[in-house]
């Protein structure tokens, strides 16, 4: 079960409503790389931890709920952005906003001018689960795999394109209390690209997490090719790097460079089937 608290996670204020500026908040909203992707993200990988100890479900719940609040946040500073947009971009001092000069041209305000309406229109100068092009928000881009490692490296990623977004909208910005706003959730990022690194290093870091899932006996797999860096290249040349050379990361191989070859034969699929509606002479 969860718990509400009617006040902010941290404080939101627009000194200057920027309606352009709330529609890139979307972004951190229901984009690929916002908060409603990492919230959701979190709470099922937390529901469906199997493990002799508790703690990392536990964990995940934590975040996960800490992540309600950020979004409650960008919310609030889209509706505070909205709260003076105008009803055409044409309006004086509409089409000099810092997104109609980064975009630039006609072609870019309009797109701002169709969220802007969207927001208006459909959710009456609110916030919406949806991306700055105003693409509702996708669980397709959630990963939870039930393999805590596997699902680390993922948040990982996830937390770092955030704060990547995150980074981008602080600079995009000259209102200070959107930047301080911002520099609040930046900060998380920070910590949250810590946290799931420490999970991975509890785990036992690289040696002891991968390959990844680790319970599959490597001995079974193939091992003229587990650590081949294959070069596809026409001439067979690679750049040297970490990758071509050395022991692998999980102490358990050498990397070794690999002149992609073809291993295995032309296919034959035999003559079509008589009712697949293929040619006579495909049948045979």
């Amino acid at each position: 079960m969860y718990y509400h608290d009617s006040r902010l996670q941290y404080p939101v204020t627009v000194e200057k409503p920027d309606p352009a500026f709330a529609t890139m908040l979307q972004q951190a909203i229901g984009g690929v790389e916002g908060e409603i992707r990492v919230c959701m993200q979190y709470f099922f990988q937390a529901w469906g931890n199997r493990a002799p100890t508790p703690k990392y479900r536990d964990m995940l719940l934590h975040t996960a709920t800490e992540e309600i609040g950020h979004i409650e946040m960008l919310a609030t500073a889209v509706a505070m952005n909205l709260s003076k947009a105008p009803t055409s971009l044409q309006e004086d001092g509409a089409a000099d906003s810092i997104v109609g000069a980064v975009m630039g041209g006609t072609n870019g305000r309009h797109a701002i001018e169709g969220m802007i309406h969207k927001n208006l229109l459909s959710a009456g100068m609110a916030a919406m689960p949806m991306d700055s092009d105003g693409v509702p928000f996708n669980m397709s881009h959630i990963y939870a795999s039930g393999n805590i490692a596997a699902d680390m490296h993922c948040n990982v990623a996830a937390e770092a394109t955030g704060r990547v977004l995150a980074v981008r909208l602080f600079n995009a910005t000259e209102d200070a209390g959107m930047k301080k706003m911002l520099h609040y959730m930046i900060a998380r990022d920070t910590m949250h690209q810590q946290q799931w690194l420490a999970v991975l290093e509890e785990l036992g870091g690289a040696a002891g997490t991968l390959p990844i899932p680790n319970s599959f006996p490597q001995s079974e797999e193939d091992q003229q090719n587990n650590y081949n860096f294959y070069v596809t290249s026409a001439d067979g040349v690679a750049s040297e790097g970490r990758w071509t050379g050395g022991p692998s990361i999980d102490g358990k191989g050498e990397f070794t460079v690999f002149r992609n070859e073809p291993l295995g034969d032309t296919p034959n699929l035999g003559p079509a089937r008589p009712d697949s509606g293929a040619q006579t002479q495909q049948i045979g």
